[in-house]
């Protein structure tokens, strides 16, 4: 599973996606033909917002994280980020670098506080600060809890949970020395609603709640915001890496399509990486500056449809 990013809802209530096999070529060309219009990819922000700013992203190789990485960087910031797939990571430095952004990739894995701890204070001594942190990286395992190994379970754990603490522990010191700053995290709308198999993955996401209203109760005096963006089903990676064998691309297109239409009950599709990114850049932006300790759910309407 990738390390970056998050399908909170990976099968349908009335639609599984690997439903799109069965489907016909004709079916899918209907699907496709869907008006697409509500789900326009935000465009770059009305300005350099963030510069001056040092951020740093976990998991940041694909999906969210990497969406949010290239806007904060397109508005100004100077970016450090991880993950564990290095030929992504710096082809994401690249891809930033080339937009006239900055950008620093280091490889370090979420779940090694050793790693964890250089990761910080190679991204602070590279830019000199620290003032916003997205820890963004997690995995997801979907089985039923009696056929989890142990494994899965601690992996899942370690990576979207107690990855989040050790991001926290190391961050706030840096955070703090430049006077206050934004803790985000990725959570999930399985924070408040799950799905058959995915009990490891509600269980840490769960966790991350307490440690984010935690969090903001410790660091609040600091100047420190901490708060959860809690996606609803984003079309990412990892949605793919379900793609069912032998079937076309079309066909995968329209079980997305349908999967968004029949669980996403307001906006009636999945979301996409870059609408997560702009959420991100609008929680960390000196507007909210009284949010935290709290969950933004952002799911397209999905849990008002249960």
């Amino acid at each position: 599973m990738s390390s970056s990013e998050h399908d909170p809802h990976p099968m349908g209530r009335r639609f599984l996606l690997a439903g799109a096999a069965a489907g016909t070529a004709a079916a899918a060309t209907t699907f496709l033909a869907a008006p697409a219009a509500t789900a326009a990819t935000p465009g770059p922000g009305s300005g350099r917002r963030f510069a001056g700013k040092v951020v740093l992203v976990t998991g940041a190789t694909s999906g969210i994280g990497r969406a949010t990485a290239i806007a904060f960087a397109r508005e100004g910031a100077k970016v450090g980020f991880c993950g564990r797939r290095e030929n992504l990571g710096r082809q994401v430095e690249r891809e930033i670098r080339a937009a006239a952004g900055e950008a620093t990739y280091i490889r370090a894995d979420v779940r090694v506080p050793a790693q964890m701890e250089s990761f910080v204070a190679a991204v602070v001594k590279k830019y000199g600060a620290l003032h916003i942190a997205l820890n963004n990286a997690g995995v997801q395992t979907v089985k039923p809890l009696h056929e989890m190994t142990v494994e899965e379970w601690d992996d899942t754990a370690h990576t979207n949970t107690r990855g989040v603490f050790l991001g926290i522990k190391y961050q706030v010191p840096p955070i703090r020395r430049a006077g206050g700053g934004v803790i985000l995290v990725t959570g999930s709308a399985n924070e408040f609603a799950s799905r058959p198999g995915l009990g490891a993955y509600s269980a840490s996401k769960g966790g991350v709640t307490g440690l984010v209203r935690a969090a903001a109760l410790d660091y609040g005096a600091d100047n420190i915001r901490v708060v959860a963006l809690s996606p609803g089903t984003t079309d990412t990676g990892l949605v793919d890496a379900r793609r069912p064998p032998n079937i076309t691309d079309a066909q995968w297109a329209a079980g997305k399509a349908q999967f968004g239409r029949d669980n996403v009950d307001a906006l009636r599709r999945m979301a996409r990486p870059e609408e997560m990114a702009a959420t991100a850049l609008a929680l960390a932006s000196p507007e909210l500056s009284f949010l935290t300790g709290t969950s933004v759910v952002v799911d397209g309407g999905m849990l008002a449809g249960l």
